[in-house]
Formats: structure tokens, C-alpha cells, sequence
């Protein structure tokens, strides 16, 4: 294929090619040349240091699902970027013993390039964890429009949807839930945010990688800033921390009551370069109470599918004792499958431990 054709294809839209239509225009466009291996990995200089590098090191689905590559973003990076389907997310949400679930979740795509991933945990009932699954994206898109920086973006829709939900609420003031959200841009860029105790770990060469800090009343810095605002921090019977002996977390969309004790919206926010990750999943802490991240790593690796995977990790979670509502996404990434391990290990002890947390 010549650097022609592949021009042609960008111009008339194409966004996606599959992997070996890429091979030849990359060869066409870079002049790189392909060689393949007795083995049949296909090795190419990627970034001008004449230093082999296998297809495989950037993670294809395991060689087992042939995804198409993302044409625009591949060319811009220098290297096979594969396209993350939303139709592969894998989802579940369980109603634990709760009377109702205030858990939400949303997967979508913002533009061809840019996918959005949330979890709400809402409390006080599922007004304000509703809201934002109806308007979070929306707010993300507004501030779209004059910004381009991810970051700044999530900060400003989370404000903004937290300054609306103030009016739609009314009366209703001491409803809240966490957030916690993720954006992958070109298959490249991922930018997460977040408020409360929901979490977002990236699993990386078979690694757990926790994206989010807990906003939690046991924090220092969080805990001080509580104090500044006049407000002060009690533990309860179980060793939990609590705002003015209310609320577990220190920042919220919603929970208006608390605002002048120092709870605010503003999300921490972090931004990193997807390579050759396996996956990225959001959960809310009716499982990442019960499950360390390395946990939901290696029982996540196990599974053939994300689907599989979302409804294994509910089901552990509710054999260790979770009561709770647990909600969980899992986006499979380049990697996806190439890092397997042993089952993991049932433990009664932490059973026991948490049969408390939800009386």
C-alpha cells in the first residue's frame, strides 16, 4: 500500500484498518521493513532506534480476538494502537442485601476518539448518583467545547454537575455519591477522576495499578481540611472514620449538609499513556472493600471475557460478605489475556472481618 492510499484513507474517514493492512501502509508510509521470524512475530523498527520490537509487546488481545487498529492515533504515535470496543466492556451491577441499588454506572462514546466510563455510589438514596448518570456527560461535553486538556475538563464537569444537582435536589440535601470517571482518548490518553471511594486500577504486565486515592476522613490532608472548615471527624464502633459523625468520605457530589464542614466536589484527577495494559476497571466499595486491587486483578486475568470477569468479581465479593450494592466496569485493553495466574484463594478470616461494615 502505498503512502497515497494511505492518505486517501484518512481523508474519506476511515479510522480503523486491521493489523495487517497496517503493517503494509505503516511499511509504505515510514519505510519500515517487516520481518518475519520462523516464530511469526513480526519485528520493525517503531521508533527510529533500530531496536527490534515485536507486535506483541504492545498487546493485541492475546492473538486470540482480531480488533481493528486505530488508523489516525497509530500513525500519531508511531506504533499499532488497538481500537477498544465498547461492546467487549464488561458489566455488573448486584444489589447485595440492600432494600435498593443506588449504584449507577455508564459507558458511552463522547466522539470517534474519546470514550467515557463512570461509577456513582450514591447514598441518601440514588437522587444525586442519578443526576449524575443522566448529566455527567453532558457537563463533560459542554466543558469540551472551550477546553481540550482532560484534566481540566473532568474538574470542570464535576463542579458544574455538583452546582446543578444543589438546584434539582431541592429539599432532598443530604443525598450524595461518589464518582468516579474515565476518559480514553485515541486509545492512547486515559485521564481518570474522582470523588468519594469509588476506585479505577489499571492491571499492567499482570500488576495492579491503582489510579484513585480513597477520599476518606482517616486521610491527613483530608481530615485537615475538614478541621479548617469547622468541621470535625469521629470513628464509629467498626474503626470507621466520619465527617461530623455522618458521612465516611470527604469529597462528594451532593451531601449539600456537609458542604460548609468542608466536603466538596472537586475530583482528584490523574492523567497516564495506555501501552500495554490488560485492562481498566472502576469498581465502588462493595468490592473494593472486600477485594485488595491485586485481587480483582487476578480474578479479572482468570476470566475469558469481561462480562465473565464483571459477574466473577460481584460473586466473590458477596462470598467474602459483602451487604453492600457492587457495581463494577472492566474495559479490556491491549493486553488483554496475555497475563494469566492461579485461582485465587478464599479467605474466611475476611469474611468475619466484614460482617459488620454494612449492620
Amino acid at each position: 500500500m502505498s503512502s497515497t492510499v494511505l492518505f486517501n484513507l484518512l481523508r474519506v474517514g476511515r479510522s480503523s484498518i486491521t493489523r495487517q493492512t497496517f503493517l503494509a501502509a505503516r511499511g509504505a508510509l515510514f519505510g519500515v521493513v517487516g520481518v518475519r521470524h520462523a516464530g511469526g512475530s513480526v519485528r520493525f523498527d517503531s521508533d527510529g532506534s533500530c531496536r527490534p520490537v515485536t507486535w506483541d509487546s504492545f498487546g493485541i488481545w492475546d492473538n486470540r480476538i482480531e480488533e481493528p487498529i486505530l488508523l489516525p492515533s497509530s500513525i500519531k504515535y508511531g506504533k499499532p494502537i488497538p481500537q477498544v470496543s465498547l461492546s467487549r466492556v464488561g458489566s455488573t451491577s448486584a444489589l447485595g442485601l440492600r432494600k435498593q441499588n443506588e449504584d449507577r454506572l455508564r459507558v458511552s462514546r463522547i466522539h470517534d476518539n474519546l470514550l467515557y466510563f463512570a461509577v456513582f455510589d450514591g447514598h441518601g438514596g440514588p437522587h444525586a448518583a442519578d443526576y449524575c448518570f443522566t448529566f455527567m456527560e453532558k457537563f463533560i461535553r459542554d466543558a469540551l467545547e472551550d477546553e481540550d486538556d482532560l484534566e481540566k475538563v473532568l474538574k470542570k464537569a464535576f463542579l458544574d454537575v455538583d452546582a446543578a444537582l444543589h438546584t434539582h435536589l431541592n429539599s432532598v440535601l443530604k443525598a450524595g455519591t461518589t464518582a468516579t470517571v474515565a476518559m480514553l482518548r485515541d486509545g492512547v490518553e486515559l485521564v481518570v477522576g474522582s470523588v468519594g471511594d469509588s476506585r479505577a486500577l489499571l492491571c499492567r504486565k499482570g500488576r495492579a495499578t491503582k489510579l484513585t486515592k480513597d477520599h476518606t476522613p482517616d486521610r491527613e490532608d483530608e481530615k485537615q481540611r475538614i478541621k479548617k472548615f469547622g468541621g470535625f471527624v469521629t470513628w464509629n464502633s467498626l474503626g470507621q472514620a466520619n465527617v461530623n459523625g455522618r458521612l465516611a468520605m470527604t469529597r462528594s457530589i451532593g451531601d449539600f449538609h456537609l458542604k460548609t464542614s468542608g466536603v466538596i466536589a472537586e475530583p482528584d484527577t490523574r492523567r497516564l499513556s495506555h501501552n500495554s495494559d490488560s485492562f481498566l476497571a472502576l469498581t465502588t466499595d462493595g468490592i473494593n472493600f472486600l477485594l485488595s486491587d491485586q485481587e480483582i486483578c487476578d480474578v479479572i486475568k482468570q476470566c475469558q471475557d469481561p462480562t465473565e470477569a464483571a459477574d466473577v468479581i460481584t460473586q466473590q465479593a458477596s462470598q467474602y460478605g459483602s451487604e453492600d450494592n457492587a457495581t463494577i466496569i472492566i474495559i479490556p485493553l491491549g493486553a488483554w489475556g496475555k497475563h494469566k495466574n492461579s485461582s485465587a484463594v478464599y479467605s474466611m478470616s475476611r469474611n468475619f472481618a466484614s460482617s459488620g461494615r454494612w449492620a
